[in-house]
Order: structure tokens, then C-alpha cells, then sequence
């Protein structure tokens, strides 16, 4: 019983974690202008966030590639002027929109 508790309560952390990650992620999305060119529904002048999500669901070096066109502005239009810490941030959260 008590085992079981700890693994309901784990799990409980997880879920408010990602769900402040997620938070996280799309204040900073706001914060460095990622929603004048994106929205995460819909295509604008970039693509939707649900559609980069889609395009990388199950492919392990996303995170990577995604992080290092933004932070050399390659296949991006410009450098996105952020720390590693927030584009990992940034990245994490495009990739788990749906």
C-alpha cells in the first residue's frame, strides 16, 4: 500500500512538472516574438508548432537539430537571440504540442 502511494504521488510530480514545463515554454515562445511568425495551431509565416511537432514525432535527434537551426540560424530565418537553456526549453515545447 505504501509502495503504491509513492508511485501515485511520483506521478502526480510529473504531471505538474510538465505541465509547468509546458508553461514555461510557451511564455518563451511569447517572449522571444516565436508568435509573430508561428502560432501553434495554425500556419503563418512559419510553420504551426503541432505541425514541427508532428513532422519530428518519433525522431531522436529532433531536439538537437531543431536547437542548433535556431541557435545558428540555419533552415530559420534569423538566430534566436536565447540562452541554451531556453532554446532546450523552447524546442521541448514545440515538439509537445499537439
Amino acid at each position: 500500500m505504501k509502495s503504491m502511494l509513492l508511485v501515485l504521488a511520483a506521478a502526480g510530480s510529473m504531471l505538474v512538472a510538465g505541465a509547468a514545463n509546458a508553461q514555461a515554454g510557451a511564455d518563451l515562445a511569447k517572449a522571444k516574438n516565436c508568435m509573430g511568425c508561428h502560432d501553434v495551431a495554425a500556419k503563418k509565416v512559419g510553420p504551426a508548432f503541432k505541425d514541427v511537432a508532428a513532422k519530428y514525432k518519433g525522431n531522436k535527434e529532433a531536439e538537437a537539430k531543431l536547437t542548433t537551426a535556431l541557435k545558428e540560424g540555419k533552415g530559420h530565418p534569423t538566430k534566436v537571440a536565447a540562452t541554451d537553456a531556453e532554446l532546450k526549453t523552447l524546442v521541448q515545447y514545440v515538439l509537445s504540442t499537439k
